[in-house]
């Protein structure tokens, strides 16, 4: 018998890595990541060349959770956090890195709040 979410885990991991052998993140275009759990969603914006994360916002931050949004309003708040971040340290060109998940739901969430505050991919 074939353990349900162990199966479900290992068919996102290979269709993210599927995905890492295209997407790359650089100096110029740094890769917006984003982790989505069951309860909560975070998204970082790493430099693949140096191996280094530039920014980072998550829904378990403070002026997030203590609103009390869940779900897709607290991925759009994730979204707009995170390239509020970006813009301020100097990143306006990305590539956005949807981690083998659809772009659905949560994920198009941050994706295009993301884009609202002024990234562009």
């Amino acid at each position: 018998m074939v353990n349900l979410a162990k199966h479900k885990r290992e068919g996102r991991i290979r269709r993210h890595n599927r995905l890492r052998r295209k997407i790359h993140g650089s100096s110029d275009r740094p890769r917006l990541a984003v982790f989505r759990s069951n309860r909560n969603i975070s998204a970082q914006i790493i430099d693949d060349d140096k191996g280094h994360t530039l920014v980072a916002a998550s829904s378990l931050e403070a002026e997030i959770r203590g609103s009390g949004v869940k779900g897709v309003v607290a991925a759009e708040k994730v979204g707009e956090l995170v390239g509020q971040r970006a813009k301020a340290v100097g990143i306006d060109s990305i590539v956005f890195d949807r981690g083998g998940l659809k772009y659905h739901g949560r994920i198009a969430a941050v994706a295009n709040a993301a884009r609202e505050a002024g990234l562009e991919f």
